[in-house]
């Protein structure tokens, strides 16, 4: 009985699986069943586009491209659509600038416009991927020289695609600092889905995107899995860049591009503000990143803010920077609840761990919409080499606060300058520099230093520099390496330094200061 029982069940879920495959089937659409070839010698946009349309009427299903070479315009993804590319096929986009009009609703650089189509698009769809073991390329070279080449006229030139951009863009918002909107010459994105739920790329490689590569708008949901991206030395080809997303999930990726890794973003200056859509929810996991501007960067368009990311298990090796955070004057917004762990960086050329709100040049004002804010930021578990460890710089009238290290191991030419900053905790840190203190702060509050150490000390160069810094606190350091100077104190601001449970015994100069220096040590 128990038997019959147990052979019927395993009938009934070979049946249900059966028809499962079979929908499957029923629902997949082999593109060289619709008059597609695989020569990539003629474009195919239209015969895309039917195909779509007739899995779309059917309720959705798999657009299948099997191995060889395919050409084609922009593709629009409708609900329920999947695109998979199998291994050794490759999806070429053309580079003719006109397959891209007419234009469509669009965001570039945080600030919303009507520009060309971005090679894979899709608006207020549900249910749409990108999946495979095939390749995307993007053909960006013709953009790029354009872009370049564009620079080097007068800035009354006006091109046909100009012409067309200023007159679908009569009310647009510009951003506070002129640059490319004003030209009117704007590279489309890659993959750009615009108020979608429920996103997927994964598996396939991208290549040669015109401009930034994976930039989700205003989307739930969204999963970028197993991706490879590889973009030459080229303007503005960042790999991966929610905007203004909630619940994204980038994770097992791998990404050697022309500008940031990945970035996330929530529109620029007015625009972003008028917009107030956050980029929240985000988990970054297990992905390499090699070659860029920087590894992971929050910012600079981040009007409409950026909170609840974690960062975690990633390797960053030959990029100018490792993690980045950029904002300025003019953008708003609040970058908050902010988590980076278990990263590895080598070779960064320029600072592992950046927090900057002059991203450009501005002069101070009250504080109002219009000024950026950081805080609840907190980095642990980082080993690696820089140039330089730590780069803090907050604004005078707000400034950057609540950071922690913790358990960081670097090396570099220098170690962390801190200003205008408050609330920082530095617990178990090591710096190796060639030049400078490990820790340096200028104009601070509220600093807390446990464990900092070197193993690098110069003559005549601290360990720790503060000046001009009240209420501090530094304690549980050992100095095992001679040292010539632990801490320098310097500044007429600087007050209500205390130091405990400290051991300095290879130290030369526990502590040099300035004149006007409150100091209150406890031991």
């Amino acid at each position: 009985m128990i038997a019959n029982q147990a052979k019927h069940k395993l009938l009934l879920t070979l049946f249900t699986l059966a028809i499962g495959f079979s929908a499957i089937a029923q629902n997949s659409f082999n593109i060289l069943d619709h008059g597609a070839t695989n020569q990539g010698k003629q474009k195919i946009t239209d015969i895309i586009e039917h195909t779509i349309e007739l899995a779309s009427k059917a309720g959705g299903g798999t657009i299948y491209f099997p191995a060889g070479e395919y050409l084609t315009g922009p593709i629009v993804l409708k609900s329920n659509i999947t695109i998979h590319l199998d291994a050794g096929a490759i999806l070429k986009f053309s580079d003719d600038f006109n397959d891209y009009l007419p234009m469509v609703q669009s965001r570039w650089e945080g600030i919303d416009v009507v520009n060309f189509s971005p090679l894979f698009y899709a608006f207020e769809a549900e249910n749409i991927a990108i999946t495979g073991r095939g390749k995307i390329d993007g053909q960006g070279k013709k953009w790029w020289d354009y872009h370049h080449w564009l620079y080097s006229q007068p800035k009354d030139f006006k091109s046909e695609w100009q012409q067309e951009f200023a007159k679908q863009n009569k009310e647009i918002l510009y951003p506070d600092e002129p640059g490319m909107i004003e030209r009117g010459f704007l590279r489309p994105p890659f993959i750009q889905p615009m108020y979608c739920k429920n996103v997927l790329i994964e598996g396939i490689t991208i290549t040669n995107s015109p401009f930034w590569t994976v930039n989700p708008q205003f989307c739930d949901n969204v999963t970028v899995t197993n991706v490879t991206i590889n973009n030459p030395d080229s303007p503005n080809t960042d790999g991966i860049n929610p905007e203004s997303c909630r619940n994204v999930h980038i994770s097992d990726c791998h990404i050697s591009v022309g500008d940031d890794c990945i970035t996330i973003k929530s529109g620029k200056d007015r625009a972003g503000r008028k917009m107030n859509t956050p980029c929240e929810n985000i988990t970054i996991t297990n992905c390499t990143m090699l070659n860029g501007h920087g590894a992971v960067v929050i910012g600079s368009e981040m009007s409409g803010g950026v909170k609840k990311v974690t960062i975690s298990n990633c390797v960053f090796e030959g990029t100018d920077r490792g993690i980045r955070i950029k904002s300025t004057r003019g953008r708003g917004g609040v970058v908050e609840d902010i988590r980076v762990s278990n990263i590895i960086m080598k070779g960064i050329r320029k600072e592992a761990i950046k927090l900057n709100m002059f991203y450009s040049k501005t002069a101070a004002e009250p504080v109002s919409e219009r000024t950026p804010s950081f805080r609840n930021i907190h980095f642990s578990n980082i080993t690696g080499e820089a140039y330089q460890a730590g780069f803090l710089l907050g604004l005078e009238e707000l400034k950057i606060k609540d950071i922690t290290f913790n358990d960081i191991q670097l090396k570099g030419e220098k170690g962390f300058s801190i200003e205008d900053a408050e609330n920082i905790e530095f617990h178990n840190v090591k710096v190796d520099t060639k030049d400078g203190p490990s820790v340096m702060a200028t104009d601070s509050k509220n600093l807390i230093i446990d464990n900092v150490k070197t193993e690098t000390p110069k003559n005549g160069i601290p360990v720790i520099k503060l000046t001009d810094v009240q209420n501090s606190f530094i304690y549980n350091c050992f100095q095992t390496y001679p040292t010539d100077i632990f801490l320098q104190l310097d500044g007429e601001k600087t007050k209500a330094i205390y130091l405990k449970n400290n051991e300095l015994v290879n130290v030369k100069n526990q502590v040099v200061k300035s004149t006007d220096v409150n100091l209150n040590i406890t031991e």
